[in-house]
């Protein structure tokens, strides 16, 4: 990130400060950490990122009696700590000790912060802001490895009185393609999936809207600068195109983004489709089928349109399936299966086909003053080519490991 976007971030801080003081005598109780509402998260919010799908019906929560606040704005947070096992045992020197294809969770053989997170929210009423700030190992991947850019999300947001559902919200915040969230605490497995760390992109700057259509359905644009840009590396901006249609038993999500992702002077286009289907059941039971598609274009040809003889073109996609099974109110277990086609290898870098299985583990401790959420997960992934790092030099076609995580989920008693 550089000068200028942490001058675009500033501004858009201090606007917010100065809305969300303006409106705090009309400051609602304060919602959920973080805007990320994807298929394991409970948010009516279609607009909101990762894949806008409501998560299996809830009891309402009674309001706050002693609610955190910075002035107007609504404080949570959490603190998410891990240790890993990789039975490759990978060294140092083979690939920096870490777990192949993961994120947030990557490192292994040792204890390490995942993310530590203080959320500020104030929902628009009409005026709102949201800011998520961000350390750890999460931090230095959604950022890009500059770790002084603490700053997750960071975006205004209005919602006229009279505009019938409208939103629309100005800043950086969280993609809303995929299943998952960047979250841990807000999905059912600890690791993130494939597609989530390779075929979508884990945020966006820019404008972001929303507009319920009908009671169950949603659809919302967005123009943005990328992915996972504050300032655009061309010309162009991409075009996000969203949809969220909640009924009470399946919820179906499809969003769409296209726009010339490259850096100047290529202009080639980067496409992806990604689409959700929540399947609610019961209270208990639950599941999602997530399918992405994605087309990289870096092509110095032209402009489009792209002839099929177009060797620059790279196609990937993929399939993931997972299961959620709340046993009783501190125990739960979670399966998800994958298949990801990076045809071409722009995604992990090697054409190759992966299936990825995990099962996790869940247990809430009781009668803390904070809940405390305790995983343990086993995680196997495979691929068809000498993928893996093992050992200090030897290279394997598959990956097996075993991570326990501890989440402390900072919030006031409801």
């Amino acid at each position: 990130m550089n000068w200028n976007a942490k001058l675009i971030l500033r501004s858009i801080a201090g606007a917010a400060m100065a809305l969300a003081l303006a409106a705090g005598a009309q400051t609602p109780a304060p919602s959920d950490a973080s805007s990320s509402t994807g298929a394991q998260t409970s948010s009516s919010q279609p607009a909101a990122a990762q894949t806008p799908v409501a998560a299996p019906a809830a009891p309402a929560a009674a309001p706050l009696k002693f609610p955190w606040k910075v002035g107007p704005m609504a404080v949570t947070g959490f603190i998410d700590g891990y240790y890993s096992y990789n039975y490759n045992q990978p060294t140092t020197s083979a690939n920096n000790q870490l777990n192949d294809l993961y994120n947030f969770n990557d490192r292994t053989d040792t204890v390490d912060l995942s993310a530590a997170k203080l959320t500020l929210n104030h929902d628009p009423a009409p005026f709102g802001a949201h800011f998520d700030f961000i350390y750890g190992r999460t931090n230095e991947l959604v950022n890009a490895g500059l770790q002084a850019d603490y700053i997750e999300q960071a975006f205004l947001s209005l919602k006229p009185a009279k505009a019938k559902g409208f939103e629309a919200d100005f800043g950086k915040f969280v993609t809303s393609a995929g299943a998952e969230v960047i979250e841990a605490k807000d999905n059912w497995n600890y690791s993130r999936s494939l597609l989530f760390a390779w075929a979508i992109p884990y945020t966006n700057f820019g404008l972001r809207t929303s507009m319920p259509v009908s009671k169950t359905e949603t659809i919302g644009v967005q123009v943005v600068n990328g992915w996972n840009e504050v300032t655009k590396n061309n010309g162009w901006a991409t075009i996000g195109l969203t949809s969220a249609y909640v009924k009470t038993k399946y919820t179906w999500d499809l969003n769409v983004y296209t726009g010339p992702e490259n850096a100047l002077p290529g202009h080639g286009y980067r496409n992806l489709v990604d689409t959700t289907l929540l399947l609610t059941p019961t209270s208990k039971f639950n599941a999602y089928i997530n399918y992405d598609y994605g087309r990289n274009h870096d092509s110095v040809v032209g402009i489009p349109p792209y002839t099929s003889g177009d060797h620059n073109i790279n196609d990937w996609q993929g399939i993931a399936l997972a299961a959620h099974q709340q046993i009783n109110a501190t125990t739960a277990i979670a399966g998800r299966y994958e298949f990801f086609n990076d045809a071409n290898g722009f995604a992990t870098g090697t054409a190759q086909h992966l299936n990825e299985f995990t099962g996790t583990f869940e247990y809430k401790v009781p009668k803390l003053p904070q809940t405390l959420i305790s995983r343990a997960e086993y995680r196997h992934d495979q691929s068809n080519e000498p993928f893996f790092h093992k050992n200090k030099t030897g290279m394997v076609d598959g990956q097996s490991t075993v991570t326990v995580g501890l989440i402390l989920v900072l919030a006031p008693h409801q």
